[in-house]
């Protein structure tokens, strides 16, 4: 299937410099572009686009606000933000964005952030189940999890998971942006987690495999795992499941 992108961005540069790394992926084709909040309106009144790569700090009407009159509209575009501004990626999500890059980002990093809308554009394409199963995957797992931030529950995509640890009485998830609390238990987070991704490597903490940057040792048959994260986070492995996380990656 071929995913209809749109690219939105003041400065031409930009716009030109996206729609080179996109290049790189077959089926993504770029079939328009726009400097602000009036043009986009337009062009995604004409066509149904798959993916709009919007960016935040526009004249007129930014591109938060562009996003919330585009998601009223039935079959909205899935919207990524590419911006150069860090400070608003809390509010990026509360508009249901994808993904959040912050420039300058690498083709892996975009590689990600389309890999989400393939799925979602799979799941969007499925026949629908009963509410109950649909929140829960169909598996008894949640695909996004509820967390708290200042009085609000966000809806948080497991993919953007870092991993999760117990702090005192309280479990907390953290992101490559932020550090959110949920009333989960480990134990319940554990069972609503995508197996194939997430592995509970000590009694405190949950990680996410796919974010994991290296694994050092520690002593006495432990590790430590560096997460790719800005902080570049270290995640305890106790001995009694360093042999089976080396197992599932492929360590010897």
């Amino acid at each position: 299937m071929t995913l209809k992108a749109l690219i939105v961005d003041d400065e031409y540069p930009a716009r030109q410099e996206l729609r080179f790394m996109l290049q790189e992926f077959k089926d993504i084709e770029v079939v328009g572009e726009a400097t602000n909040a009036r043009e986009t309106l337009n062009l995604v009144s004409a066509l149904d686009y798959t993916i709009l790569f919007l960016d935040i700090n526009m004249p007129g009407m930014n591109g938060l606000e562009l996003s919330r009159a585009i998601q009223k509209r039935p079959n909205s575009p899935f919207i990524i933000f590419v911006t150069a501004y860090e400070e608003y990626a809390l509010q990026a999500f509360e508009v249901n964005a994808v993904d959040y890059l912050l420039k300058p980002f690498d083709e892996k990093r975009l590689r990600q952030a389309i890999d989400k809308v393939r799925r979602l554009v799979e799941q969007r394409q499925q026949p629908a189940v009963p509410a109950g199963e649909a929140a829960h995957g169909g598996k008894g797992r949640l695909n996004r999890l509820p967390v708290e931030k200042e009085g609000k529950t966000i809806l948080l995509d497991q993919d953007d998971l870092i991993y999760a640890c117990t702090q005192g009485d309280n479990v907390y998830l953290k992101t490559s942006t932020d550090q959110y609390l949920t009333r989960f238990t480990l134990k319940e987070l554990e069972s609503r987690l995508d197996p194939r991704s997430f592995f509970r490597c000590h009694r405190c903490y949950i990680v996410n495999l796919n974010r994991v940057r290296e694994l050092v040792p520690f002593f006495n048959g432990t590790y430590t795992l560096i997460m790719a994260d800005k902080q570049q986070s270290e995640v305890p492995v106790s001995r009694n499941q360093a042999r089976k996380l080396k197992s599932l990656l492929g360590i010897n």
